[in-house]
């Protein structure tokens, strides 16, 4: 179970503002999932770039998690969202970002991310007194598991490929967080008022990758591997 926990009354907190453009939202003019992911990691990369740690360190996103709340939706066409981002708990080598999505000082949506630190190497790295003095008062000491479910079963699933565009590639070669969201978007038919995605491996450029879905779970696999799992309810 995934745990929101409430916006700290202390310690570090980030606001950062984005209008809902032409290029976020779907043909019903409403916030698209994977418009939200990259608001989700813009948020995160300017709070770190405002943070006056090293710029030149690397985060990648393991799980993310969001929902709607209750009486709250998506944001929609020409409205402007405020998120607030802040660091909810910790590990050793891993970091859990919250963030809430409003409009006009209403909370509508929250999300939940597991973030791992990544070393010149692309390996994973820990955390750093230098960290733990700029974000660690609002965790409050909160630790969090680096573990991340495995994916689900799939049984009387639908499959079709899914060509990786050079457009999905990110600075180091692998699918950036945001296209793979694109791909829930492409099954979840609805509104969706929850969704969970986990990065079981990385995708890259050249992987022959197939996306498999049933109703309220999507994959993205390379042969039998299961690189991308998602798991969604509709309102």
């Amino acid at each position: 179970m995934t745990d929101f926990v409430p916006r700290p009354t202390v310690g570090r907190r980030y606001a950062h503002q984005r209008r809902v453009r032409l290029s976020d939202a779907g043909p019903d003019g409403v916030l698209r999932l994977d418009g939200m992911a990259r608001y989700l990691q813009d948020a995160a990369s300017d709070d770190w770039a405002d943070s006056g740690l090293d710029r030149e360190e690397a985060w990648v996103v393991r799980r993310t998690v969001v929902r709607v709340v209750e009486g709250g939706r998506w944001p929609e066409l020409g409205e402007l969202v405020t998120l607030t981002t802040w660091c909810g708990g910790t590990g050793p080598a891993w970091a859990e970002r919250r963030t809430d999505l409003e409009l006009d000082s209403t909370l509508m949506v929250e999300a939940v991310a597991l973030w791992v630190p990544l070393d010149p190497s692309g390996r994973p790295s820990r955390l750093g007194q230098g960290f733990h003095d700029v974000y660690g008062q609002a965790t409050a000491g909160r630790r969090v598991s680096g573990r991340v479910p495995a994916a689900p079963a799939h049984t009387h699933a639908t499959t079709r490929p899914w060509p990786i565009r050079r457009a999905d590639l990110d600075v180091a070669g692998h699918v950036n967080n945001a296209a793979v969201w694109a791909a829930v978007a492409e099954v979840a038919v609805g509104t969706v008022a929850s969704a969970a995605l986990t990065h079981h491996g990385p995708l890259e450029e050249g992987h022959a990758v197939t996306l498999v879905a049933e109703p309220g779970a999507m994959w993205l696999m390379t042969g039998a591997e299961v690189k991308v799992s998602a798991e969604f309810t509709l309102a």
